[in-house]
């Protein structure tokens, strides 16, 4: 596999974009806690080494490479809750995370790299999907690790508030240990119930 590069931003940039920006979102698989965006604009005099699929790093290098981009990009988190998860379904709240993402970049991207098959709605700017996005676009695979480097954090978090379910290790998605706490310990808050196995336990025969 080929390393994420440059050649989506020179595209881009070839046809009079300036500031593109790279966006990705984490959780839509967990059973509980948000869905997750990151958008990143990146400073092409100073990119940090090593930028690839947040999937492809260990998360002491994950959590390395955030706070370099932190410093050296432009970036911007945002979240859509549980309850609009459940609301309006997951992949409609991974894009308003995304949408939210993109708007909370000050002064605006000019252009917009979209990790999936799909470009939100809600987007507003010049947008371009790219499947497989954080693999093959330098800007989306920083999104990508700011994205879960920061959802990972804030599930580890809520884990400290809810312990028993394992959060701070499998960050909300359906692990077995999950699946058997959530029996045991029944739902919180922060389970989406739209998700069959909390939604399964809701609703299963008294």
């Amino acid at each position: 596999m080929t390393a994420p590069d440059l050649t989506h931003e020179h595209a881009a940039r070839a046809q009079g974009h300036a500031r593109i920006a790279g966006v990705d979102e984490v959780g839509r698989g967990p059973i509980a806690g948000p869905v997750t965006a990151a958008a990143v604009i990146l400073d092409p005099a100073n990119i940090p080494e090593g930028l690839n699929d947040s999937k492809k790093l260990s998360e002491k290098r994950r959590e390395a490479l955030c706070a370099a981009l932190m410093g050296c990009a432009q970036v911007s988190v945002a979240h859509a809750s549980v309850a609009e998860i459940d609301g309006i379904n997951i992949l409609r709240a991974a894009h308003l995370a995304m949408e939210r993402a993109v708007a909370a970049l000050d002064p605006a991207p000019d252009m917009v790299l979209v990790d999936g098959n799909m470009i939100p709605r809600g987007l507003t700017l010049p947008a371009r999907a790219i499947v497989r996005g954080d693999a093959a676009s330098l800007s989306i695979a920083a999104a990508s690790i700011v994205a879960k480097t920061c959802r990972d954090s804030l599930m580890r978090d809520l884990a400290q508030q809810f312990p028993g379910y394992g959060w701070e290790r499998n960050a909300g998605y359906p692990s077995k240990a999950h699946r058997a706490a959530l029996l045991n310990l029944g739902v919180t808050p922060h389970h989406r119930r739209s998700f069959k196995p909390v939604h399964n336990i809701l609703y299963q025969e008294k």
